[in-house]
């Protein structure tokens, strides 16, 4: 029996998307076996400011992307979304390998309380529930692209679920951006 990956994008959304939250999951729950990754003190420290320049320029991709398909220019807004793709896989690979070894930042203990109780902690979990959303949407906009021509993508839900998935995904990096501002910049 051959497999035929247009007709099973569902199937490997779901299975794209539970290996990767899991691996989030599982970093964030410091379940990982951390013995084989090498430890960089000044990588580690690095992370934050890199993955904050890397979400400022998805949002730029993702915003190219947006403009170019509705000036119909396919190839244009292929790159840029592959592009967007690329950056956020950098994002999260970074993102996993500090968070596996040193596990999610606090919260500078300087801060005012209100500010971490009424700012902080609604901002993170806005920006953690659509970076969760937008992994499906994500998986399976491009998993549409991937395995349809531009004329078949035309009858499928890649529209419909690529604009949403974009929006989500814009106020996600978004979101993420303000959250380092808060832990790295304002306090």
């Amino acid at each position: 029996m051959e497999f035929r990956a247009k007709e099973r994008v569902p199937v490997l959304t779901g299975v794209l998307s539970v290996v990767s939250l899991a691996l989030v999951f599982a970093a964030v729950g410091r379940v990982l076996p951390t013995g084989l990754l090498p430890r960089s003190e000044s990588l580690i420290e690095l992370i934050p400011h890199l993955n904050t320049v890397i979400s400022l320029t998805a949002i730029l991709t993702i915003l190219a992307g947006w403009r170019w398909i509705r000036r119909d220019d396919v190839a244009k807004h292929r790159l840029a979304m592959l592009t967007s793709f690329a950056l956020f896989a950098t994002f999260l690979v970074l993102y996993l390998y500090r968070v596996s070894l040193e596990g999610p930042s606090d919260f500078p203990a300087a801060a005012p309380e209100s500010v971490y109780l009424y700012v902080y902690l609604p901002v993170l979990a806005v920006h953690i529930l659509l970076a969760i959303v937008c992994v499906p949407l994500v998986y399976y906009a491009l998993l549409l692209a991937a395995t349809h021509t531009p004329a078949e993508l035309r009858r499928t839900a890649h529209r419909r679920v690529g604009r949403v998935a974009a929006s989500l995904w814009l106020v996600s990096f978004t979101l993420g951006i303000v959250v380092y501002a808060m832990l790295y910049v304002v306090f």
